[in-house]
């Protein structure tokens, strides 16, 4: 999903939920762990002038990921949850200048995690009762970003940026996902994410980069009723 989409989600889960807050409902609760892929986005950049150019980028490898969570179902239809989250991904950064003296470079090479904090409301389309219930779900939080330099390939004096860095900012997470009960209380979740933050990574890039980092999950796991 690109960021629109993501606004898209946030507005219709808001529409949806609206109206289902009318009719009291008894609050039952939740928790749950999911597991699986995370992917996170890349984001080119390039400056060209008269005299030379310059060029950078980060290539992202697709990483583990975890989110834990408990949460209430307040309404038939609507219900909150807390997430915490944890994705781990190696990233290949790259910065290059070229002209006519000549061109210098540095590549490295990075882990990286991170580790949100969010909380969600998720509008079902479906009564408690149904053993299959699709969602959408949005939600803000807070997510803090560490990367470790792993090796770094310098040449012509282009100066790499800090190998170790952390970060902490706002974010918004959007999903789409289904729970389908197993037995009793037991169900299984399934859920693609999208959360969207400022770019750190790009930032200490030159020339730095535009975008903000994406982070899509692929995930699937249990939830089980309290």
């Amino acid at each position: 999903m690109r960021p629109g989409v993501c606004r898209v989600v946030l507005v219709a889960v808001v529409l949806l939920a609206a109206p289902s807050v009318v009719a009291a409902q008894e609050v039952s609760y939740f928790l749950g762990l999911l597991g699986g892929v995370a992917t996170l986005s890349g984001d080119p950049s390039s400056v060209v002038t008269a005299d030379g150019f310059a060029v950078s980028h980060y290539k992202p490898e697709n990483g583990a990921a975890v989110d834990v969570f408990v949460g209430a179902h307040l309404r038939e239809y609507v219900s909150v949850q807390a997430n915490y989250i944890r994705n781990a991904n190696e990233l290949l950064s790259f910065s290059g200048i070229g002209g006519g003296s000549g061109g210098r470079f540095f590549e490295q090479i990075h882990g990286s995690s991170q580790q949100p904090v969010i909380g969600d409301v998720l509008v079902y389309f479906r009564a408690r009762a149904s053993r299959v219930r699709p969602y959408l779900s949005a939600g803000l939080g807070v997510v803090r970003l560490a990367t470790t330099g792993r090796g770094v390939s310098v040449d012509g004096g282009l100066a790499a940026p800090p190998a170790n860095s952390t970060s902490s900012e706002a974010t918004l997470r959007v999903a789409v996902g289904v729970d389908v009960v197993v037995v009793g209380r037991l169900r299984v979740r399934y859920s693609f994410t999208e959360s969207i933050r400022a770019n750190p990574i790009s930032r200490h890039l030159a020339p730095p980069g535009s975008r903000g980092l994406m982070n899509f999950q692929n995930l699937i796991g249990v939830a089980i009723g309290l």
